[in-house]
């Protein structure tokens, strides 16, 4: 079982005939899903997906896959191939065609409209593919075979790759429910048969390779809700991914049964569940569907709000009506269900809205408490039925912490992969298959890039340490005015404390310890700018550390005269 090393270098060029895979997201992380492939010189992506911040990237409003390996060869990629809707694997792609407009974007129905209409907001008109189960196209050198797989949103696929290199099989995001909502299931007859003609090297989905046994029938949830719907006697209030079709239309349906109308709160909420509906995925009763701003003429125990919050989002719906926020006040006896599960790093922020709710009156229904969410990944059990239909000659886990990709790893073994065939990789870690033998070959950069607001790629590791800081410990400014020739104090020092704890006040106190360094320095001859500026910040972290035992970020501003 081969991993990456720290100290992998630069990967050589690629061998002749060899087909070379390289990950740029989604490895040690749930998020962020990119792969990049290449043969003869020509590069296929698989997903462009982005990652959501935590609480130890303030400002942060979504991280970005690494583009740095493959910018200087945007003229080589083929296309895109989307394997489905979700954020993960879609939101990186406006970031990555701004860079490049007319890279192909290959992808099913419903995957095709999400990221049509996110690319619009972006003013890019992209050139698209549409493709189905049993399809097959020729990408540059790339041959592709579509397979249907079963997720929690309708159309995902999986893609086998062939090449003469061998056939490469990345199963995107799968589960193998056998009572789907929408009667599609994973197509198991196809990947049976890839596996026969023989599948060099497989991606799989690692999320739930710790989970024993078997992912619940999405349908099981339906008797739940239509218990939650039957008890409430005020509004419910669903939070669920913006994307979770599947989810939605169970919802829709306990609200049809129960005489309760809905509505639907958030931009990507409305879009999504209007392009679902549009293209028949979403079926939605005559006069079921409202417009919010109808629902003050309509009685509370007639109401659902569907909206997006469910991983504790800060700036989502949920999270500020938790906070008092939002124009939806939560009283006393509604009902909100949070229909999702807690992607690993979201817990603090999701609870932290759960006691938000729970403080105005809410009652809270949760994956916690109650049955109102099955996963969409494939558990342990899957996965050994999976390998063993695939009989894969090479394996490499994928979309998972570190975790589940070992997790997914020894399941591979215990299934006939030889040890040394299973590769276990991280994010930038190129891995080739050369004469049927995959082999991780160096790494390439594939750090985080953050996008802040309109800026993509400007804020640094650095810059988010200085948040930090700022939003731990405060600030304290120093304000001083120096003669430039002799260095001695002419005006100041002024000190002003914000988020410290430290009151202006009691900031007196250091002031001597400010003049005593500048006298000091003036003595010796010092009166550049920079330098006073350093001995202020000692001597005022000095104090505050001494008296207080805290760290503010010091901001010292000396003007010379």
């Amino acid at each position: 079982m081969s991993h990456p090393h720290p100290e992998l270098g630069s990967p050589p060029p690629l061998p002749e005939g060899g087909l070379r895979v390289t990950p740029l997201g989604g490895l040690g992380e749930i998020g962020r899903n990119m792969t990049v492939f290449e043969y003869g010189g020509r590069l296929l992506i698989v997903d462009c997906g982005v990652l959501f911040p935590e609480e130890e990237q303030p400002g942060v409003d979504l991280i970005l896959p690494d583009f740095t390996s493959i910018r200087d060869r945007l003229d080589d990629i083929d296309g895109i191939v989307l394997t489905h809707g979700h954020e993960d694997h879609i939101g990186g792609v406006p970031y990555l065609l701004r860079e490049k407009q007319d890279i192909p974007v290959i992808g099913s129905k419903l995957t095709l409209a999400l990221i049509e209409a996110k690319l619009q907001e972006h003013r890019i008109r992209p050139y698209t593919l549409e493709v189905s189960e049993g399809h097959r196209e020729r990408i540059g050198p790339f041959d592709c075979e579509f397979v249907a797989v079963n997720h929690s949103i309708p159309d995902a696929l999986a893609v086998a790759i062939r090449t003469p290199a061998g056939m490469v099989v990345h199963t995107g995001d799968f589960k193998m429910d056998q009572l789907p909502l929408d009667r599609r299931l994973t197509d198991l007859p196809a990947f049976a048969r890839l596996g026969e003609e023989g599948i060099d090297l497989l991606l799989a989905d690692s999320t739930n390779a710790e989970v024993p046994g078997f992912v619940p029938p999405e349908r099981e949830i339906s008797g739940v809700l239509r218990q939650v719907f039957a008890g409430a006697r005020k509004r419910i209030i669903v939070a669920s991914f913006a994307s979770h079709v599947h989810r939605i239309q169970q919802i829709l349906d306990a609200a049809h049964e129960y005489g309760r109308r809905v509505a639907f709160v958030g931009r990507s909420m409305v879009r999504n569940m209007g392009i679902a509906r549009d293209l028949g995925y979403l079926r939605v009763p005559p006069g079921l569907v409202v417009d919010v701003k109808t629902l003050d003429d309509l009685p509370d125990h007639e109401v659902v709000l569907v909206c997006t919050g469910s991983q504790g989002e800060p700036m989502a719906a949920l999270s500020r009506m938790a906070n008092r926020d939002h124009q939806i006040r939560i009283v006393q006896g509604d009902t909100v269900i949070l229909a999702s599960s807690l992607i690993p790093g979201n817990e603090n922020a999701v609870y932290r809205v759960i006691n938000g709710l729970t403080r105005w009156g809410a009652n809270v229904v949760h994956k916690g408490n109650a049955k109102v969410h099955v996963s969409g990944h494939a558990s342990a059990g899957e996965l050994l039925y999976f390998y063993n239909i695939c009989k894969p000659r090479n394996l490499m886990p994928v979309h998972g912490e570190w975790r589940h990709l070992r997790a997914n790893a020894e399941l591979g073994a215990l299934t006939g992969v030889p040890q040394d065939r299973i590769v276990i990789a991280e994010d930038g870690v190129a891995v080739d298959l050369v004469d049927g033998i995959a082999k991780i070959a160096g790494k390439v950069q594939a750090g985080y890039v953050y996008v802040d607001g309109l800026s993509v790629g400007d804020v640094k590791e650095p810059a988010l340490k200085d948040r930090r800081i700022l939003g731990e410990e405060g600030i304290i400014s120093v304000f001083v005015v120096v003669d430039s020739t002799t260095g001695k104090i002419v005006g100041g020092p002024h000190l002003q404390a914000r988020g410290s704890g430290i009151e202006d006040s009691a900031l007196s106190a250091v002031v001597p310890k400010i003049e005593e360094a500048l006298a000091r320095s003036a003595s010796d001859g010092i009166a550049e700018a920079h330098q006073l500026q350093q001995l202020i910040r000692r001597a005022v972290g000095k104090w505050v550390s001494d008296n207080y035992r805290r760290r503010p970020m010091i901001l010292p501003v000396v003007v010379d005269v």
